[in-house]
């Protein structure tokens, strides 16, 4: 609720926009009122997809749609199979691209000369740090709304993510980032020339109170006003467009310096909300999962089964048929027999049998229910296949592979999720950081530049090195093992050794081993490893001695002897030792 002088300012004048503004809004909703025709189409198939799988997100497609909040959405659905798909393909998708429990990118200069400088190398590890510090705190909320970016991207094949400073009067003046993952339905996007989605117009609804807690008091248009005095609950519509700014002039200090324009727009007042504003970066993260030619929109994995998982709940309803049928069956009677039966246990009806023990009630055949079961069963692996759950299936369904089938497995997983999983680097994780570091550098949290970066004008890029990039590298490893397992059985035939010479194992372990994750702490430095080698050399040249010891006894021996018997002969010139001075050639 506002304050009384909140209140008081809301029965002056109402504010009137000018006719520039006026006129940006008219353009504004002129365009948006193309996109919600042009988008029509997929929110009908998003409409069906959630109805089986995401039945919470039912009735959002469409532009003016409203649910009336706890209203149930579930009636349409039968079989929870793609619901449990989608959940597990948002799971792979968060700990492919995104752990939690690992940093699952760096950055580095985009020039390898100004990499060679430790001051650079250094401020790329601590920035790198600070965005992850950033992004996993508390009031980020980055993981929950992360996990409802990858479930919204399986099932409608779309997803944006608007990255933001965190509103600090909440949070005793905290600085940092805060996240939300749209919900398809208010995201409408356009492209450029050459594929970038470089617009959005976002249609979300709030009530009077947010708006004016959000844009203030004075910027509320004369409808709402009502809302305030009343303490109304109803959510008006609003929208908030980021395009290019038509005209940027980067020498400008005022908002035209920002190559993004923000417009926030309230649709049923049909006015600004606040002055126009900027983006120095595109602020919402956007990806497809596959795109069609010559369409805007992606289409994900509910998308390319929803034959299959309509399908599959037409059976499920018709299973559910055979087996309540089977187990209360229909009876079939004689015409002149008993014309009532008493189901209850222990009951006794007459009629039902003939005088010689024939039958007179029998059931109605159901069909045979292991078909049904069959069929369901294969839609299940299609849709399964689809949500990319069996691909890590296969290190539970066979955990005694050796250390090489590993590999080859990663290599197999690695080439087939690099075409679809291996967009959202490109095309949603890459924007997500560029934006990150902006809001970083305008809070200032990030650490002041070295002298060599800053020459560099601070160009950078983004290295990845989440399970999925380790994924993608496996095929060296692969290739690296499957060599040594054929020279190995070459050495076992020939018997010679040094076929082996060729591989450089010192360099090939650590390779291996950082692709497959293993951490940096659990492996030996070089001091330690020339420790533990001059420790194994020490030891094996004492074994060498102790094994030695009982020829060289023999051999003594054998002297002593010798010398014994031929007087004048020393005993280390018994077996060809020296001989004494003046002795004859």
């Amino acid at each position: 609720m506002l304050d009384a002088w909140s209140r008081d300012k809301l029965l002056g004048e109402p504010r009137r926009p000018s006719d520039r503004e006026a006129e940006i809004v008219q353009s504004i909703m002129h365009e948006f009122s193309q996109m919600t025709t042009w988008r029509n189409m997929y929110a009908g198939q998003c409409e069906e997809t959630a109805q089986l799988i995401l039945p919470h997100y039912r009735n959002t497609f469409f532009y003016g749609s409203y649910n009336w909040p706890g209203q149930k959405r579930t009636e349409f659905q039968v079989d929870s199979t793609g619901m449990l798909a989608l959940n597990r393909f948002a799971a792979i998708c968060d700990s492919l691209l995104t752990p939690a429990n690992s940093k699952w990118h760096a950055l580095e200069a985009s020039d390898a000369y100004v990499m060679k400088d430790r001051q650079t190398r250094l401020w790329f590890e601590l920035a790198a740090g600070a965005l992850f510090r950033l992004r996993n705190a508390p009031t980020a909320n980055f993981r929950g709304q992360n996990y409802a970016r990858w479930q919204m991207l399986g099932a409608f094949g779309n997803c944006a993510m608007f990255i933001d400073a965190l509103d600090g009067r909440q949070h005793q003046g905290m600085r940092g980032f805060r996240y939300r993952a749209l919900p398809f339905g208010e995201t409408f996007f356009g492209e450029n020339h050459q594929g970038q989605v470089d617009r959005i117009y976002r249609w979300f609804r709030m009530t009077a109170y947010q708006a004016a807690q959000r844009f203030g008091v004075e910027r509320l248009p004369a409808n709402l006003h009502k809302g305030i005095t009343d303490d109304s609950q109803w959510p008006y519509q609003f929208l908030h467009v980021v395009k290019p700014r038509e005209d940027w002039d980067p020498e400008r200090l005022d908002a035209r310096a920002l190559p993004w324009v923000s417009y926030y727009v309230s649709i049923d007042g049909l006015c600004l909300m606040a002055e126009p504003g900027g983006y120095r970066r595109f602020p919402y993260a956007v990806s497809r999962y596959e795109q069609a030619p010559n369409e805007v929109y992606g289409r994900g994995p509910a998308q390319m089964v929803l034959p299959a998982l309509k399908t599959l709940n037409a059976q499920k309803a018709t299973f559910l048929k055979q087996a309540h049928r089977a187990a209360d069956p229909v009876l079939l009677m004689a015409d002149d027999g008993i014309m009532q039966m008493d189901l209850t246990p222990g009951a006794q009806n007459k009629g039902g049998v003939t005088a010689d023990g024939k039958l007179l009630v029998a059931t109605l055949p159901t069909g045979e229910i292991q078909v049904s079961k069959e069929a369901m069963q294969e839609e299940r692996g299609l849709i399964q296949d689809a949500f990319l759950v069996t691909l890590f299936q296969i290190l539970t369904e066979t955990p005694q592979m050796t250390a090489t089938e590993v590999i080859e497995r990663t290599n197999e997983k690695g080439i087939l999720l690099a075409p679809t999983m291996g967009r959202q680097q490109s095309e949603s994780l890459g924007p997500q950081i560029d934006r990150e570091l902006d809001v970083a550098a305008s809070l200032g949290l990030l650490p002041p530049m070295p002298p060599r970066l800053r020459e560099a004008r601070g160009e950078y890029q983004v290295v990845y090195t989440s399970p999925l990039a380790r994924a993608q590298k496996a095929q060296e490893a692969a290739g690296f093992m499957r060599t040594v397992e054929s020279v190995k059985e070459l050495v076992n035939i020939t018997g010679d050794v040094s076929l082996l010479d060729p591989f450089d194992f010192d360099t090939a372990v650590p390779a291996i081993a950082a692709i497959q994750a293993v951490p940096e702490s659990w492996m030996s430095d070089d001091q330690a490893v020339a420790k533990k080698r001059q420790a194994r050399a020490q030891a094996q040249a004492r074994q060498q001695q102790i094994q030695a010891m009982p020829a060289q006894a023999a051999m003594l021996k054998a002297q002593a002897v010798v010398a014994k018997n031929q007087p004048g002969i020393a005993p280390g010139q018994a077996f060809g030792g020296p001989q004494p001075q003046g002795a004859a050639a």
